[in-house]
């Protein structure tokens, strides 16, 4: 059951995330936090992101909130480019940054719009072969 969840993590991770960011975060997996990633891909991906009680677009949009509230720019930014692929749209995201100004402070929230618009300006501006969107 275990590799099965690992296969379905990855599978998941890849189907949210794209492939070419999954390709380079596992390039750079080391001894050193390989257990670490494993984990990660196994029970992040392979079970809670596959638990059919909520959609990834719910999921998508929870944890945006959650980055953006605990501050966590660089992962508030990884999973905003994902929403291309959870079905999170941008109005969702607004909402969301909404609720996040309101229950963990406007400065979390400032501080999340101004990521989001960069990463939405970003993605704007692509072609679809540079994005992090799926193959």
């Amino acid at each position: 059951m275990t590799e099965n969840r690992f296969d379905n993590g990855m599978k998941t991770r890849r189907s949210v995330l794209g492939d070419r960011h999954v390709d380079r975060a596992s390039a750079n997996i080391t001894e050193f936090d390989d257990f670490f990633q494993h984990y990660i891909t196994e029970n992040v991906w392979g079970t809670l992101w596959t638990n059919p009680a909520l959609s990834r677009r719910e999921r998508s949009i929870i944890t945006v909130s959650l980055m953006a509230a605990l501050g966590h720019e660089e992962e508030l930014a990884m999973h905003l480019r994902a929403t291309v692929n959870t079905g999170a749209s941008r109005d969702d995201i607004r909402e969301a940054l909404m609720h996040v100004a309101v229950y963990a402070g406007i400065p979390a929230g400032n501080t999340a719009f101004r990521i989001a618009k960069q990463v939405f300006a970003e993605l704007d501006n692509q072609t679809p072969d540079q994005g992090e969107t799926k193959s």
